[in-house]
């Protein structure tokens, strides 16, 4: 009996990031299939090769480049007519030699949100909108720093860029808790950010903020994403937890605690290593490192495969 399943196609592909934050597309030549579209500059993995190997052989052959520093990231599989491609993106943020087309692509630096390239080749898209999500995201603290204070600095960093904030406070009873979030939701937004609702998925619609994040409770009693939603995030500890965020779509996770924190005293942490290896499952979401984190440790969390940080006493103190 013949089958009629496509192959599975393993591709390597690297978002190259300059030192002003920017990201790298080049245009398909002429010839392969979706010729001019916009994508991510990579290839195919060769018999016996890692994705590692084949993105440094990828980007030396296309743009005549050495890649020095590559991250893996994500993984997207996309069902194209002619094949099925299962592709590991890697941050790449270190490179010898002067980029070069030397295929006849064309090049082009953007701005994350701001693309001004397009057709972008369909399996990109969603590598576009996790790239929106931002590197550190703040967890409030009205519980050591009172309403008043917390307010105060919420309202600065927002006036200075477009931070995004995860309003948990699981001291407050729920009528106090909904009082912050609607004094939280009068401050300014003048360069954008989000505010997200923790575990009340019914109070984030009554008020029309459109991001959740849920407890690890919530996420292994879901079965399907919440409805309505913009962005929905999770808590996560081990495997299990990661593989129901991908199930269920979700766009991206908190995974720990990795360090000790005041937070979780009693609890033993993940450590770098165990987020290292949950983090390498090729996830088609980011993950966001918590417990014990700080703007010191997103290197850290990054280099362990981590998108980035959530962080609570040090976003503030």
């Amino acid at each position: 009996m013949t089958s009629n399943a496509k192959k599975i196609t393993r591709v390597a592909a690297g978002i190259l990031i300059n030192a002003s934050g920017q990201f790298l597309l080049g245009s398909r030549p002429t010839g392969k299939p979706y010729a001019c579209y916009w994508e991510f500059p990579g290839g195919k993995l060769e018999q016996g090769e890692s994705a590692a190997e084949a993105l440094s052989r990828e980007l030396k052959e296309e743009m005549g480049i050495q890649v020095t520093q590559a991250t893996p990231w994500i993984t997207q599989r996309f069902n194209y007519p002619h094949a099925d491609v299962e592709l590991q993106f890697f941050k790449v943020t270190a490179w010898d030699g002067l980029l070069h087309g030397h295929e006849g692509q064309a090049l082009a630096w953007q701005n994350i949100g701001q693309l001004n390239v397009s057709p972008i080749l369909p399996a990109n898209g969603p590598i576009l909108r996790s790239l929106a999500l931002p590197s550190q995201i703040n967890i409030s603290n009205v519980a050591e720093l009172g309403l008043q204070t917390f307010l105060t600095q919420l309202e600065a960093k927002w006036a200075k860029e477009a931070a995004w904030v995860l309003i948990r406070e699981p001291q407050l009873s729920s009528s106090d808790y909904v009082k912050v979030v609607k004094s939280v939701q009068q401050i300014a937004r003048p360069h954008g950010g989000k505010i997200i609702i923790h575990h009340d998925i019914e109070l984030a619609r009554s008020l029309n903020i459109d991001c959740i994040h849920l407890t690890s409770a919530q996420l292994t009693a879901m079965g399907e994403r919440p409805q309505g939603m913009d962005w929905v995030s999770a808590s996560t500890h081990n495997l299990a937890d990661l593989q129901q965020v991908d199930r269920l779509g979700l766009d991206f996770a908190f995974l720990g605690h990795v360090n000790s924190s005041q937070s979780h005293p009693n609890q033993a942490p993940l450590g770098w290593n165990e987020f290292e290896a949950l983090c390498q499952h090729g996830w088609r979401f980011p993950i966001l490192a918590i417990g014990g984190q700080s703007p010191e440790t997103l290197s850290t969390a990054q280099r362990h495969g981590g998108h980035g940080i959530a962080v609570l006493r040090a976003a503030w103190f």
